[in-house]
C-alpha cells in the first residue's frame, strides 16, 4: 500500500485505511475481489463508509442548527417583550463579542483535555445562560439583566471546529478525502445558517416568541452529548507543546487578517441585502446566496484538486460585484439570482482557507486554531454589519450598500496577495481514482 504523506495533513492514527482499485490484492486461489467490498465511486459516500462518522456527523449537524437559531429567536424574543430592535440587536451584538473572545479558550481546553471532556460542561453552561435569558425576558427583567446573562452563553464550544477535527484524525495521510470532508463541513456550516432562522422565525410566529431559544437550547445540548458519545472516532489527546497560541505559528497572522476581510464581506451583505429588500421574503432572498455557497460547496468537495486561496478570493471579489448591478436594475429577482450567483464563490473560499489553518496549526492546538479562524471572521462579520448598516442608511441611490460588500472582497484578495499566504492548497497533486 502506498505510504501516506504525514505532511499534509495533523498526524493521528488512522481508524481504518482508505483503498483503491490499484491497492487490491490481485485474485489467487486464497484472495479473491469477491471478498473486499467496492469502494464506492462518489466520494461523499466514501467518507461515510469509515466506521463511527455518520453517528458524530448526525450529532454535529444537531448541535450546529441552533447556531444559526440562536440570534434570531433572541432578537425576536427581546422585540417582542421590550418593543426595541435596538435593544434586541445590542443584547445579541454582547453575546457575540463575549463569544469571540472566550471561543478560543474553550477550544485551546477542548485540545488539551479532548472534547467529550470539555464541550459537555461547556455546552450545559451555555444553554443554562439562554434559558436564563429567556427567563429574564419573559419576566421583562431590568435591560442590564439581558446583557450579564447573554454574556453567560458564550461558553459554547465550536461545534463544527470539532468535527472538522474529527476529520482531519481519521483521514490523515489522504488529502484529497480530507478536502471533500471539508467541503462537506462548509456545505453543512451553510445549510445551518440557512435553515436555521427560517427554524427561528416560524416557531417564534407560530408558537410563543420564546419558542425559538427553548427549541434551540434542546437541540443545541441533545446534539453535542450524542456527538460527545461517539469516541471512537474522537482525536486523541496530542502532547502539548510549549508552541503557545497558533497566532505565532508563521503565515497564520496574515491568514486570520484575510479572514477578517472575508467576515465583512458576508456580514455587509446579509445587512445590505435585507435592507434593500425591506419585506417578509427578505429572508429567502438572502438564504439563496447560502443556498449556492452550498452547492458549489458539494461541488467542490468532488475536485480533484483544491484552488489557491488567492483564486478563490479573486473569484469572490468577481462575484460580489454581481449583486451590485443586479441591484441597480431594482429588480428583486435580479438581485435574487446575483445573490445565488455571489454565493457559489463563499465555500470554496472558506474549504481552501480552513485547509490552510489544518496544516499551519500543530496537531496538539487544532481546535483552537480553527476557533481563531472563526473568531476572525466573526469579527469580520461585526464590522461588515456596522459598515452595511451605516451604508443602508446613507445611501444616495440604492444600490450603494451593495458596494460594501464588494470592496470588502477586494481587500482581502489584496491582503491575501500582500502577505503571500494564498498560494497553493491542499496540493492533491494526485487525481482521484475511481472505483
Amino acid at each position: 500500500m502506498p505510504q501516506p504523506d504525514l505532511t499534509l495533513t495533523p498526524a493521528g492514527p488512522a481508524l481504518a485505511p482508505r483503498y483503491r482499485e490499484s491497492d487490491r490484492p490481485a485474485p489467487t486461489a486464497t484472495t479473491t475481489t469477491d471478498a473486499i467490498a467496492p469502494t464506492p465511486r462518489n466520494p461523499y459516500l466514501r467518507l461515510f463508509a469509515l466506521p463511527g462518522t455518520r453517528a458524530f456527523t448526525a450529532g454535529n449537524l444537531i448541535a450546529r442548527l441552533p447556531m444559526g437559531m440562536f440570534g434570531v429567536s433572541a432578537v425576536i424574543m427581546i422585540a417582542a417583550a421590550y418593543g426595541s430592535y435596538a435593544l434586541a440587536g445590542a443584547v445579541t451584538a454582547t453575546g457575540m463579542a463575549a463569544g469571540a473572545l472566550t471561543a478560543p479558550w474553550i477550544a485551546r481546553l477542548v485540545d488539551r483535555y479532548g472534547q467529550a471532556r470539555i464541550a459537555v460542561p461547556a455546552t450545559a453552561y451555555a444553554v443554562l445562560g439562554h434559558l436564563v435569558l429567556l427567563l429574564c425576558v419573559h419576566e421583562k427583567a431590568p435591560v442590564w439583566a439581558l446583557f450579564v446573562t447573554t454574556a453567560l452563553t458564550a461558553t459554547a464550544p465550536n461545534t463544527g471546529g470539532m468535527s472538522r477535527a474529527r476529520w482531519a484524525h481519521l483521514l490523515r495521510g489522504d488529502p484529497d478525502a480530507l478536502h471533500t470532508a471539508n467541503a462537506f463541513e462548509q456545505a453543512a456550516d451553510e445549510l445551518c445558517f440557512m435553515l436555521g432562522p427560517v427554524i427561528a422565525a416560524f416557531l417564534c410566529s407560530a408558537l410563543f416568541p420564546e419558542a425559538g431559544t427553548l427549541t434551540g437550547a434542546v437541540l443545541f445540548l441533545g446534539g453535542v452529548l450524542l456527538f460527545a458519545a461517539q469516541r471512537s472516532t474522537e482525536p486523541p489527546i496530542a502532547p502539548r507543546t510549549a508552541a503557545g497560541s497558533p497566532l505565532r505559528v508563521p503565515g497564520m497572522v496574515p491568514l486570520m487578517t484575510v479572514f477578517l476581510a472575508t467576515g465583512a464581506i458576508f456580514g455587509s451583505m446579509e445587512v445590505v441585502a435585507l435592507a434593500f429588500v425591506d419585506g417578509p421574503v427578505a429572508g429567502p432572498v438572502l438564504a439563496l446566496q447560502a443556498a449556492g455557497s452550498g452547492a458549489a460547496g458539494l461541488l467542490y468537495g468532488r475536485a480533484r484538486r483544491t484552488a489557491r486561496l488567492r483564486t478563490c478570493l479573486a473569484a469572490m471579489a468577481a462575484l460580489m460585484t454581481v449583486p451590485l448591478l443586479a441591484a441597480s436594475t431594482g429588480s428583486l429577482l435580479a438581485l435574487a439570482a446575483g445573490l445565488l450567483v455571489a454565493g457559489m464563490a463563499t465555500a470554496p473560499t472558506m474549504v481552501t482557507g480552513m485547509g490552510m489553518v489544518q496544516r499551519l496549526t500543530p496537531p496538539s492546538q487544532l481546535n483552537e486554531g480553527m476557533t481563531l479562524a472563526v473568531t476572525a471572521l466573526l469579527g469580520g462579520i461585526a464590522i461588515g454589519s456596522a459598515t452595511g448598516g451605516w451604508a443602508a442608511d446613507h445611501a444616495p441611490f440604492a444600490a450603494f450598500g451593495f458596494l460594501v460588500p464588494a470592496a470588502a472582497a477586494a481587500l482581502a484578495l489584496a491582503l491575501c496577495t500582500a502577505t503571500g499566504v494564498g498560494g497553493p492548497g491542499p496540493g492533491m497533486t494526485k487525481a482521484r481514482r475511481s472505483s
